[in-house]
């Protein structure tokens, strides 16, 4: 296979994964970013004087394809296991349900319930055929199984924190996905899932990746807001401010309605299939505070009245060593379009979210927030939908030499770094030339790439 000039559109994990096995075998590879810094939806920001996640982020043993990037990096030594608690929030009261007797006692709902609730995950974790999920929605999967009271007061609000009125469109393949992931480690052997991270966070991962792809001679153009990509009699041609790049192939890994709207020359079925593609957004805040909060990790929600939808306390996690003995708690909301709080500012956000807070937690002092920063992102991860499997943008565009890697084509996923990067080696052969796309692709079990090396 003779070298190519490859350019990979987007920095962040997907971005970075390809234009490194790309490298692998023998490519030119130019990687184009168009914020200051890499990693995308993982990279790292400043908050107070603390470098951390711009939103969380966790390792789990059973992250196959992550844990064997991070031992391509020299990481693996850097990782820290921890077992973590969690909590719901309910009617007012905060509750732990970090254990199966916890969970037996959690008082907002029947003995009744909690067994169909139980029985209903482990059922999920069960089954095997998705596709037949795919085209029963979730609302009525979860109700057959776990019943009108327990789908009122405790499903229907995490699902309205995660999909908003979203919900009455996805498929049960979304819970089920969410089961097979939190089950997958206990199918390996292990009796608890410990939850991991890197010490340094994504700022040292990130950091690390960019050292291994200029190691390996990439070429890392920040700053580099691509207008468009097309055909050009040499090739591929990628437009930035003005200025024309021609390459013999452009793999872009914007979310799908950018990809369509930067890549000139797609047919118009094919661009419609990628612009119809609905994502969820997000609008999270990151708290320093001098003292945590309840000490779990992740506390659910199941009342609506707040206004984020779960809060993440990384300090119950991570070392607060890490953060200057400061405690980070994260508070996502996860959006759609026309949510009223996308009109809000980052102060009127800082006020009601800290004003929650102050409720949830009686001993909170507002005086204790030492920094409080706010993301927002418009897409973030597609919606499950109805039958979804049957719409997903192929990865070859009918632009000779372009192609579309995208979340959009994370099938049954829950959207973490993990399934991020098993997508680029998916997609991997099909960039090469080694494999014509197939849907099926997108289930099949590939292997973790460690060195990359050509097969």
């Amino acid at each position: 296979m003779s070298p190519e000039r490859w350019g990979v559109v987007g920095g962040g994990i997907l971005g970075m994964s390809l234009a490194m096995w790309l490298r692998d075998r023998g490519h030119q590879v130019t990687l184009f970013e168009a914020a200051e810094e890499l990693g995308g939806l993982a990279s790292a920001w400043q908050i107070g004087d603390v470098t951390w996640d711009r939103h969380y982020h966790v390792t789990l043993n059973s992250d196959r394809h992550l844990l064997s990037l991070l031992d391509r990096l020299g990481l693996t030594d850097e990782l820290r296991w921890v077992e973590t608690r969690t909590g719901v929030y309910s009617g007012g009261r905060l509750y732990s349900v970090s254990n199966t007797l916890e969970y037996l006692r959690f008082p907002p709902l029947r003995m009744v319930d909690k067994l169909r609730m139980g029985w209903t995950i482990i059922y999920g974790s069960r089954l095997h055929n998705w596709r037949r999920l795919e085209q029963i929605p979730v609302e009525d999967w979860l109700r057959r199984h776990s019943g009108d009271r327990a789908f009122e007061e405790f499903w229907l609000p995490l699902l309205r924190s995660k999909l908003g009125d979203n919900y009455r469109r996805t498929s049960a393949a979304f819970i089920w996905t969410t089961i097979q992931r939190l089950y997958a480690a206990r199918r390996s052997g292990l009796k608890k899932e410990m939850f991991g991270y890197v010490a340094g966070g994504y700022s040292r991962i990130l950091a690390r990746f960019a050292v291994e792809l200029e190691a390996l001679g990439v070429e890392i153009v920040l700053g580099a807001r691509v207008s468009s990509v097309g055909p050009s009699p040499a090739g591929v041609e990628i437009c930035i401010g003005g200025e024309a790049i021609s390459l013999d192939r452009v793999v872009v890994t914007a979310a799908s309605p950018i990809a369509a709207r930067l890549i000139a020359g797609i047919e118009p079925s094919e661009q419609a299939t990628m612009s119809a593609v609905q994502y969820q957004g997000i609008v999270c805040a990151s708290m320093l505070t001098d003292v945590g909060l309840g000490g779990f990790y992740v506390t659910n929600i199941t009342d609506d009245h707040l206004p984020f939808t779960g809060v993440i306390e990384m300090s119950a996690l991570v070392d607060r060593a890490e953060f200057g003995g400061l405690a980070l708690t994260y508070l996502p909301r996860y959006t759609t379009a026309n949510d009223r709080i996308n009109t809000q500012s980052d102060d009127e956000v800082r006020a009601s979210f800290t004003s929650a807070i102050a409720d949830m937690f009686p001993g909170f002092d507002m005086a204790s927030v030492k920094a409080f920063k706010v993301s927002r992102v418009p897409y973030v991860f597609p919606i499950p939908t109805i039958g979804y499997s049957e719409r997903i943008p192929p990865m070859q565009t009918s632009v000779k030499g372009v192609y579309a890697v995208s979340s959009a084509q994370i099938l049954n996923g829950t959207l973490n770094v993990n399934e991020t990067v098993q997508l680029a080696a998916r997609a991997l052969p099909v960039l090469t030339g080694e494999m014509t796309y197939d849907r099926s692709l997108l289930e099949a079990d590939v292997e973790p790439i460690l060195l990359g090396a050509p097969a």
